[in-house]
């Protein structure tokens, strides 16, 4: 009788220490949970940090070149003029420009993509506008900015220009690979470029072209004539599509330069002959 007594009391005591390591193990898995759950805030902190500080200096940079357009651009309704050929009539306040960043050397425009509506800087380097804005604040965006080499009044037989390809927001160059359709080129083959003298030069686009960082594309030097139109002839043979523009040896052409944002060394460059210049100081 003694033993059968003794069953209960060890069932109590075994159901006891069950308890207890049940209570062990569920308090443990709570503090893993709480430990997940804590790294698991903490990534997300720190992605949605970063995702902050990468959008930032887009939204930044992008509303100061609103500001910008506000102070220094008025667009009034299109005219009847059949010799405004730039569409509606755009006017580009240069002293506005000028008292700001001294650099100035032009407004580039385009129908579409409309975005691309920027000032064009000139710096005694390649690199300054790189990772500063037209007025002068360190942002990605960059600027949009001539080649060094060139001479600032478009009288260069070809004027280059730079702009970055922005992988958010769509500024600056970014949209400019939409021309890598013929279909897109065809709708609006022509981009505009207004100058502190007070000309509207137009040009149309003979050349659209993936190159390399390195391509003779970049060559601005040509020693005769000759030299010249085998350089154009290159760029339209390197062409995406056939524009049918013609250009030849006494042309005056602007290359627009991009990253494809494929490669590092790819370079978009899209290439437009001047085909009409307006206006101007007498």
């Amino acid at each position: 009788m003694g033993r059968n007594r003794k069953k209960p009391v060890r069932h109590r005591l075994e159901k006891r220490q069950k308890r207890s390591r049940q209570k062990k193990k569920s308090g443990l898995f709570d503090k893993v949970t709480m430990v997940v759950l804590v790294v698991a805030v903490c990534v997300f902190a720190f992605s949605l940090y970063q995702l902050v500080r990468t959008m930032v200096p887009y939204y930044s940079g992008g509303k100061e070149y609103d500001k910008l357009k506000n102070k220094a651009i008025t667009v009034q309704e299109q005219t009847d003029d059949p010799g405004d050929v730039s569409g509606d009539t755009f006017k580009v306040d240069f002293d506005v420009l000028l008292q700001e960043n001294p650099d100035t050397v032009a407004w580039i425009r385009f129908d579409e993509p409309s975005i691309i509506s920027y000032p064009v800087v000139k710096s005694a380097d390649n690199k300054e506008y790189l990772t500063k804005t037209f007025s002068a604040n360190d942002n990605k965006l960059g600027a949009i900015f001539m080649d060094m080499k060139n001479k600032s009044d478009f009288s260069d037989r070809n004027t280059m220009i730079y702009g970055h390809n922005l992988k958010v927001g769509g500024e600056m160059f970014s949209q400019l690979k939409e021309y890598e359709e013929e279909s897109f080129y065809k709708e609006h083959p022509n981009f505009y470029i207004y100058t502190p003298d007070g000309k509207t030069r137009t040009y149309t686009v003979f050349s659209a072209a993936v190159v390399k960082d390195t391509a003779d594309q970049y060559n601005l030097t040509y020693a005769t004539d000759e030299a010249f139109e085998s350089y154009l002839k290159m760029c339209k043979e390197d062409s995406a599509y056939d524009t049918g523009t013609e250009v030849n040896a006494q042309s005056q052409i602007v290359s627009l330069s991009t990253c494809t944002n494929v490669r590092e060394d790819e370079r978009f460059l899209l290439q437009g002959v001047l085909t009409a210049t307006d206006g101007g100081e007498n």
